[in-house]
């Protein structure tokens, strides 16, 4: 019987893609407003706009670029830049307070699941960015423990066990009454799998990561594509 659901954040109770944006405008504003001299020597007249330096970042990303964007768009926009300049670029981008709201289908299906099962929330990425986020979303209330695997350690991101070994600790429950959410079958679900979870994989329609895998046990035991989904499949399982 499954009594504790857990959640991955990234593009499982929102759109990715909208956090992506919001960097990339805070990115854009920092550049246009850097002080003089500003670093546009490998063109002439004035320096870009915000507007336009945020339009080749999106540019960048949405080719596939997800690297080297900023490298290959302050060359695209013809503005000198060194380690340093990409090393400022990426705090501004981590550290930004995100422009992204909870969809109201995920809003939904979190207030429902919460008077049935305790909830979880344990999510990989960079620190403050992924807090940042979820103070955006407004989603703190919902979880009884919420894990950033960073916190752990760089090692311990997924697919390592240790983020789900946290919450069954802290939470004092069985792997075989867990259930996992989450979108990427390249990391997502080879430790739950593994460990004894219930694992369902969610396909966004805007997801970021689409990427299958060969790797045993990477793939969920269960998909849906929408959130509102998940609910009735929990009660049929």
């Amino acid at each position: 019987m499954i009594t504790t659901v857990v959640f991955d954040l990234d593009d499982t109770l929102y759109d990715e893609i909208e956090y992506c944006k919001s960097g990339f405008a805070f990115v854009a504003e920092f550049l246009a407003n850097l002080p003089e001299p500003r670093p546009s020597s490998m063109g002439e007249g004035e320096a870009p706009s915000a507007e336009r330096i945020s339009a080749v970042l999106w540019e960048q990303f949405t080719a596939g670029n997800r690297k080297k964007t900023f490298n290959t768009a302050l060359e695209k926009l013809r503005m000198d830049y060194d380690d340093k300049l990409i090393g400022e670029l990426i705090e501004v981008y981590r550290n930004h307070k995100p422009k992204i709201t909870l969809p109201q289908d995920s809003r939904d299906v979190l207030c429902e699941l919460s008077t049935k099962y305790t909830l979880a929330l344990l999510t990989d990425g960079f620190l403050p960015g992924q807090e940042l986020k979820v103070r955006a979303l407004g989603i703190e209330k919902y979880f009884k423990c919420i894990v950033y695997t960073e916190q752990l350690g760089r090692e311990f991101w997924k697919p390592s066990p240790a983020g789900f070994e946290k919450i069954m600790q802290t939470l004092g429950v069985k792997p075989e009454n867990m259930a996992y959410i989450a979108d990427n079958e390249k990391k997502d679900f080879i430790a739950p799998n593994k460990l004894g979870f219930l694992s369902i994989q969610l396909i966004r329609p805007a997801r970021i990561h689409t990427d299958s895998s060969a790797e045993p046990d990477a793939a969920a035991q269960h998909t849906i594509g929408e959130i509102s989904q998940l609910p009735g499949l929990l009660e049929k399982l």
